[in-house]
């Protein structure tokens, strides 16, 4: 039991390490610049310091301030189901992705609840045209959502493979 247990609490440690990373980016950028601050590190990606208190590309941002409660309900929820099916186990690549998505829902959680608005800072632009800014929790979750769709492509095309005999 002790051996099953190991396996899957090490995907707590990989969601652990982008809490980790996510905050402590979050704090130096903090520390670095003024909200609204920013900094051009090439001529197509800047550091800059903004908040977002809505959802993903600002959604909600308006909202009277409700949206910072269903917002963090949608987290603790979602983080439940993660931690139901890291414990059931799958591929590494599903793992991996679940953890990912994990560890950047509650960076972001903190953010939420003790904040009352998501860090962002990382800013892609070119010739007029920018990227809305996000942070290292979005990356983490949004590489995990790909790493989750491709693992479901791969168990779909096995599948196929075994229904047909292999052939």
């Amino acid at each position: 039991m002790a051996t099953a247990n190991a396996r899957w609490t090490r995907w707590l440690w990989l969601a652990a390490g982008v809490i980790v990373a996510d905050q402590m980016s979050k704090a130096a950028l903090l520390a670095l610049l003024p909200e609204g601050g920013g900094r051009a590190v090439t001529g197509f990606f800047s550091l800059v310091l903004t908040y977002n208190t809505g959802a993903a590309f600002s959604f909600l941002a308006t909202a009277s301030g409700w949206q910072r409660w269903l917002l963090a309900g949608i987290a603790i929820v979602a983080t439940i189901v993660i931690i139901v099916l890291l414990r059931r186990g799958g591929s590494g690549l599903f793992s991996t992705g679940l953890a990912l998505i994990l560890g950047g829902a509650l960076g972001n959680l903190y953010d939420r609840l003790v904040l009352g608005k998501v860090v962002d800072f990382l800013l892609f632009h070119y010739a007029g045209w920018a990227y809305p800014a996000f942070n290292v929790a979005d990356s983490a979750i949004t590489v995990g959502a790909a790493l989750v769709i491709i693992d479901s492509f791969r168990r779909q095309r096995s599948d196929a493979a075994g229904a047909s005999g292999g052939s």
